[in-house]
């Protein structure tokens, strides 16, 4: 199995085959699914480790202690062996996971094989694909919390042991110093417990965070506004309790624990920092100092860590194990979200490049996660929250035959769109044919083939199915056929262009892929144009390539639809999202690279008005806003995406800027708004003449299609959609 390790002499860090670990009695063999680094205590670590040995000297002076007693005990040259022996040696990093029980050892009857559980522990829950845990080091993941989350189970304990420590009590004022991961934990649990908070950090970001996260105020230390928060809340008495959650060599945390807390407040030190304690200012308001010890009662305790000896309930309340278990419950039961503090998830593989990323400063993050791989054929682990699946497309294409020139056109539906926005691209240009148009009723038909030219109009779908000269057939008609005609003409053997939505249910694109699979035909293109925008692909050409995780809003005033417009039929064609939201969510896949991994929805009363949020594999998320509500007089769609230190800008499709070292700023279009359905009826028409690839893959088009449907899934459950691809 692979392991990641570090050698603290040299600072060298690996990812080792290592052997497996046996399963011992006691405790279970455990398979990692999400592992977190802890980006202070861990970063600290590797820090050190590139350090000179003067440097590492000065940063562990109770290691140095403990060499000069070694000795005066066993003199220079038996010290000496056995410091370098030590330090030229690879050590673990990590202690906080969450995978799959793979094997139960004796003396276990809580968990079985198969189970979800989160781990613990600095020699048990390490970065290592297989992890032995003895049975009070982890606890079982309640039914509906999702790996990844439950991967914090570990610094989720510190934290609540933190605020055990300092005994909060309703309508209590607390400041938090410190607001990293720990911080920002602290602050949601006392949230929870209904004490009124102030976060301090010198990052403008977590405290933005902490706010969002439930801090009634958040800001720099160094600054007024910390202070004047907290005579705010306190009528000017002081906070009654003060978490030190900060790291680093600067003894203002302690010293500003002191000038902010009331007379005999408490104040609890969770991280590593400086205590110098201003001796005047703590014995004047006898403040009571407390230390937080890691995840609470039974840490260092070998006879309860390893050999699984509990604490009685009666005398010991919170052990280590029981605050795990806490911890979990309160993410299962929604009282605390750590979601928005994962900044980043990487693949297992690249974990040394990971640490190298975040050492040096490249990679800025709260809360970072290592995705392990599965076996082969191996089941995904189970998420236990909602979740559509991505069907995966595995099909052998039978060999595209180049069609001929001109390439010849049908199209099944001549509507307001296919008249307005398709037709007048291909009508002119040249090597395209209009074969056939059909359409329900024979003067629709009629007026389309006499506006066109058209060679032929009719209403028999059939016949076009079965006439071999037509290259390929357009799906232009409501939205409730889309998948019935596109699985037949995939049948057929046509080349398809279908407009959005491809489905309006699960049921219907499987049909469409299973059209696929018995056909061998995935010559299917679904009418998303906004990738296509001459403008958009400009901007994103000139924000170039990104290192890190992006956030992407993306505005859309949709406005109100008149009064019987068969988009209000939702009965037969679907919500007015599932028609169009597509769209939108094609374009910010397009623009971050990747597909979405989970889907979260919430709607106003009548789901008219909706707020969408995707993740991504690498963490990045997209916005989307979909509003009726709005003016007429405002643009309809507008897209910001930050990442990187840059920013990239489209104001509905007139004009786009990108802001980085240079600044670029497009000149304004001098016609209508071009959101690329030119350039894309290009792209499918090239594609029909030479039998080369279609313009998007067709799993990318699966894939937009399932995070569509996922939306009124998250809307019906109320909770996050994940989207599991199928296999």
């Amino acid at each position: 199995m692979k392991q990641v390790v570090q050698n603290y002499k040299s600072g060298e860090l690996a990812v080792l085959d290592v052997p497996v670990p046996g399963c011992k009695p006691g405790g279970v063999l455990v398979r990692s699914a999400f592992s977190l680094i802890s980006t202070g205590t861990e970063l600290m670590k590797v820090s050190e480790a590139g350090m000179s040995m003067l440097g590492k000297a000065r940063s562990r002076p109770d290691q140095v202690a403990k060499v000069m007693q070694s000795v005066a005990t066993n003199g220079v040259p038996a010290t000496y062996r056995k410091v370098m022996g030590k330090l030229d040696s690879y050590t673990p990093l990590g202690y906080s996971l969450c995978g799959v029980v793979e094997q139960v050892g004796a003396g276990i009857d809580d968990v079985k094989v198969g189970d979800l559980v989160a781990c613990a522990g600095n020699e048990h829950a390490l970065h290592a694909e297989l992890n032995w845990v003895p049975k009070n080091l982890y606890a079982p993941v309640p039914e509906g919390l999702a790996p990844r989350h439950a991967a914090f189970g570990t610094v989720g304990s510190i934290a609540l042991q933190g605020v055990r420590q300092g005994e909060p009590q309703l309508g209590e004022v607390a400041l938090v110093i410190g607001l990293g991961l720990i911080g920002q934990l602290v602050v949601q649990l006392l949230a929870a417990s209904g004490v009124r908070v102030v976060g301090a950090d010198p990052d403008p970001v977590r405290c933005e965070l902490a706010e969002r996260l439930g801090a009634a105020a958040a800001g720099d230390p160094a600054s007024a506004a910390v202070e004047s928060a907290v005579a705010e809340l306190t009528g000017g008495h002081g906070v009654d309790q003060v978490y030190l959650a900060a790291g680093g060599g600067s003894n203002q945390p302690v010293e500003l624990a002191a000038r902010l807390c009331r007379d005999r407040g408490r104040v609890v030190d969770i991280g590593k920092c400086r205590l110098d304690l201003p001796w005047n200012a703590y014995y004047e308001k006898e403040l009571d100092v407390r230390f937080s010890r890691s995840y609470g009662p039974g840490r260092y305790d070998p006879e309860y860590e390893l050999e699984g000896r509990d604490y009685p309930i009666g005398y010991v309340r919170w052990t280590e194990r029981r605050n795990l278990a806490c911890f979990l419950d309160l993410l299962a039961r929604g009282s605390v979200d750590v979601e928005p503090l994962i900044s980043h998830v990487a693949e297992f593989d690249d974990a040394v490049e990971t640490y190298q990323r975040l050492k040096d400063g490249e990679l800025k993050a709260v809360a970072v996660l290592f995705r392990y791989p599965r076996r082969g054929g191996e089941a995904e682990v189970p998420a236990k929250v909602p979740a559509v699946a991505v069907p995966a497309v595995d099909v052998k294409p039978a060999p595209v035959r180049a069609a001929r020139t001109p390439v010849r056109l049908a199209f099944v539906g001549a509507g307001n769109y296919a008249t307005s926005m398709l037709l007048p691209h291909l009508a002119q240009r040249a090597g395209v044919e209009l074969s056939t148009v059909v359409t329900t009723t024979a003067l629709s038909a009629a007026n389309a083939q006499r506006k066109f030219g058209f060679a032929e109009a009719t209403t028999d779908l059939d016949a076009v199915l079965g006439d071999k000269s037509i290259d390929a057939v357009f799906v232009v008609t409501r939205h409730s056929s889309h998948a019935e005609l596109t699985r037949r003409a995939l049948l057929a053997g046509k080349t398809v262009f279908v407009e959005k939505p491809l489905a309006l249910t699960e049921a219907e694109l499987a049909g469409v892929l299973a059209a696929v699979e018995e056909s061998g035909n995935d010559r299917l293109q679904v009418g998303f144009n906004r990738r296509f925008s001459p403008l958009l692909r400009e901007a994103r050409q000139r924000f170039g390539t990104r290192t890190g995780p992006a956030n992407l809003r993306y505005l859309v005033n949709a406005g109100r639809l008149q009064h019987g417009s068969w988009y209000l039929q939702q009965g037969t064609e679907g919500s007015r999202f599932a028609g169009e939201g597509g769209h939108f969510i094609d374009t910010a896949s397009w623009l971050l690279g990747a597909d979405p991994v989970s889907v979260y929805a919430v709607a106003t009363s009548g789901h008219e008005d909706l707020q969408v949020v995707l993740r991504y594999p690498d963490g990045s998320t997209a916005t989307i806003g979909y509003v009726t509500t709005g003016p007429a007089g405002f643009p309809k769609e507008t897209l910001d995406l930050v990442a990187d230190g840059r920013a990239l800008r489209l104001d509905d499709f007139v004009r786009a800027s990108v802001y980085g070292r240079k600044r670029w700023v497009s000149s304004r279009l001098p016609k209508a708004r071009d959101k690329g359905q030119s350039a894309e009826l290009a792209a499918f028409v090239k594609a029909v003449r030479t039998g080369g690839p279609m313009p998007v893959p067709l799993q990318s088009l699966v894939a937009t299609t399932a995070a569509t449907l996922a939306v009124q899934a998250g809307l019906a459950g109320g909770a996050p959609v994940t989207l599991a691809r199928s296999r």
